[in-house]
């Protein structure tokens, strides 16, 4: 759609833009308009339900507690996001390609709100003897499928928001922003609800507010509703003041019968696009592996280091603290690398971290240094006493700041490599090279998980596919260092 606004430089000549890749792109000058700050808004307040949900204390708690032993959860959890995956590798690409034809992206997107909230809610009631596991298992699928269709949605309205030569400033943003609320409310959480009768630090208030139970996990199960309060309300500016693309007068079921015909001209039209068609390939592959880092990483960390609620809290706003880093990095790195270069670095450094924290456990550093009680502790404090601890912590923090850059670098080459009138539809197949394989990760992670009754093996795969992930990046061309 030629209406499209924003188009970033070069844009245009990808061809031609190869061969400049020594020349730096000067930052923008315009400030964010009202509608570019509610887009970020709208994406920072989007993105709390992963990290308190499906990461960091929902998501253990379901493995530990619900299912009550961390190698059946975290199999469990692999179903869960094996069967979201495929779902949405089915949905996404039909709704970027459908609603190009249609034009308006907020009813949809209000529609989707309307299903996420009350389901977040609900969460409340996921306890032992509550609601069954099987059902919880159905919320988180539905949960997963309506937030990656609603990212088509919000993607594709990143070139409206932004003014030309803006869109890696408000993708950098977005992810900023997020993380920043995750620790927030991670923070909040870990204060109101779980320290409450575990320090008596004077800051802290002696029970847990509300009169929250943390024997009945009331901590872990608040999250839910928390996440779908934040969710709401961020959602309000985002529909007051970011515009819309215009509608076409196409009503939504002429829109899905185009949106076939759109999807597999698109399809065709990667003939023509060969760059665009290489890197969705690979970054189908890499992308599935940074996407199992997150939905796992949260039981794995609680699994091998045996961490409970309140080590799950300080390691989730510890790690959304330096995904903040990541979220402003990736801009920097963008312009001075180029986004293909450095989403290279960010998918490299990703896969080294990995490596050496699968060599960690509790009485292990770094595959060959045994460590057992008789070393005794680094401080009296909490939590993270051990020396294993922290440097398990040490990574993790490294690696949260290579993801969150890569997610934003990744969203930024493909504006630049995208032809400006089927950016939606692109977004649609952006969406579909995140979550294509999604599946098939999943499942390998949770046949491993099985096969070897072991976590640790369980990650192998997730290694596997970001090291083809990056191999693919090297044949992509374009993407680099841009001159205005």
């Amino acid at each position: 759609m030629s209406e499209l606004a924003g188009t970033p430089p070069g844009l245009s000549d990808v061809a031609g833009a190869e061969g400049r890749e020594d020349v730096l792109t000067p930052p923008p000058t315009g400030k964010l308009s009202k509608g570019a700050l509610s887009w970020i808004l709208h994406q920072g307040t989007r993105d709390p339900y992963v990290i308190l949900v499906t990461i960091y204390v929902f998501a253990p708690y379901f493995s530990r507690v619900l299912i009550g032993d961390p190698v059946k959860g975290q199999a469990t959890v692999a179903d869960i996001s094996t069967t979201y995956g495929l779902l949405t590798a089915l949905l996404a690409p039909i709704l970027g390609a459908s609603i190009e034809r249609y034009g308006r992206r907020k009813p949809l997107m209000a529609f989707g709100l309307a299903i996420m909230v009350p389901l977040l809610f609900a969460l409340w009631w996921a306890t032992p003897g509550g609601l069954p596991v099987g059902l919880i298992g159905v919320f988180l699928i539905i949960l997963g499928v309506v937030y990656n269709c609603g990212d088509v949605l919000q993607n594709s309205l990143l070139s409206r928001a932004a003014e030309k030569g803006q869109e890696p400033v408000l993708s950098g943003l977005g992810y900023a922003v997020a993380n920043g609320l995750s620790v927030a409310l991670l923070i909040f959480v870990m204060w109101a609800f779980v320290l409450p009768g575990q320090v008596s630090w004077s800051f802290v208030p002696a029970a847990p507010l509300f009169g929250l139970s943390q024997t009945a996990h009331e901590p872990s199960r608040i999250v839910g509703p928390l996440a779908g309060a934040v969710m709401l309300l961020g959602a309000i500016p985002f529909f007051l003041w970011t515009r819309d693309a215009p509608p076409t007068g196409v009503s939504f079921v002429a829109s899905l019968k185009e949106g076939f015909k759109l999807i597999l001209d698109t399809f065709g039209n990667l003939k023509g696009h060969a760059d665009v068609a290489k890197f969705l390939g690979a970054r189908m592959l890499y992308c599935d592996g940074m996407t199992a880092l997150l939905i796992f990483g949260g039981l794995f960390a609680a699994g091998l280091m045996k961490w409970g609620e309140l080590e799950m809290l300080a390691y989730g706003i510890s790690l959304s603290i330096f995904g903040v880093l990541g979220g402003l990095l990736a801009p920097w790195l963008d312009r001075v690398l180029g986004p293909r270069r450095a989403i290279q670095l960010e998918v490299g450094a990703c896969i080294l971290i990995l490596v050496a924290m699968l060599g960690m456990t509790r009485e292990q550093i770094l595959y060959v240094w045994p460590w057992d009680a008789s070393h005794g502790v680094l401080w009296n404090g909490p939590m993270f006493r051990t020396l294993p601890e922290v440097i398990y912590l040490c990574l993790g923090l490294l690696i949260a700041v290579f993801v969150t850059a890569q997610y934003a670098s990744s969203r930024t080459l493909l504006v630049r490599l995208a032809p400006p009138d089927r950016m939606a539809a692109f977004f649609g197949l952006f969406s579909l090279s995140g979550t294509a394989t999604m599946w098939v990760g999943s499942l390998l992670v949770a046949l491993a998980t099985k096969l070897f009754a072991s976590q640790v093996a369980g990650f192998i795969p997730i290694a596997g596919l970001l090291a083809l992930g990056l191999l693919g990046l090297f044949t992509v061309k374009g993407g680099g260092r841009e001159a205005i």
